[in-house]
């Protein structure tokens, strides 16, 4: 007993990750995760991996100033980073998978649909976001196709697992591309 009080203290004391250049309180950012990609890097931070089969990933993202970037060459700006999803058909991503993208261009913030069927990748742009803008997102899986929403936009893509639901494991957020990120990165998620 005494160590189960021990571990629950332990565990409950820890300092909460307020998010710097936020005007985000505490009440507001409790329920999200945050996600960083530090300067020089691709992957996010806690980025583990988690096995997942679902019908339907529901999220509401967030982004703040640090989505704002110039890449070193100007046609990489124009590249898709990914933001969240999951492989599917019980395979690796780069053949069979269904995400939400993102970049900052032409003055805003873009998100697409990203998915990849037998190693084709496609995307379809969704919609813009304001910084700071609570965006609600979700992936269903319907069969033949994947159907996305992006606030009240709703998008098909389609789909050639022949899983009955997304089957593989959890993506998580990515930069580039072709390039790493220029400076850190901060993205809160929440899933629903």
């Amino acid at each position: 007993m005494l160590a189960a009080l021990l571990l629950l203290f332990v565990c409950g004391c820890r300092k909460e990750n307020i998010p710097q250049n936020s005007s985000a309180s505490v009440t507001q950012t409790a329920s999200f995760k945050e996600y960083f990609v530090h300067q020089g890097e691709h992957y996010a931070t806690d980025n583990s991996i988690k096995a997942v089969e679902i019908s339907e990933l529901k999220f509401t993202v967030k982004f703040d100033s640090s989505a704002i970037y110039q890449t070193a060459d100007p046609e990489n700006q124009y590249d898709i980073n990914k933001l969240y999803g999951f492989a599917d058909n019980g395979a690796l991503h780069q053949q069979f998978s269904a995400r939400f993208g993102w970049r900052w261009s032409d003055g805003a913030l873009h998100l697409f649909a990203y998915t990849y069927n037998n190693s084709v990748r496609n995307s379809k742009e969704l919609g813009t976001i304001n910084i700071g803008e609570e965006a609600h997102c979700s992936i269903k899986v319907a069969g033949e196709r994947y159907v996305f929403t992006l606030n009240d936009n709703i998008e098909t893509m389609p789909r050639l697992s022949t899983t009955e639901k997304g089957k593989g494991y959890q993506l998580y957020p990515y930069f580039g591309g072709d390039e790493v990120a220029p400076h850190e990165v901060r993205i809160w998620i929440r899933e629903e």
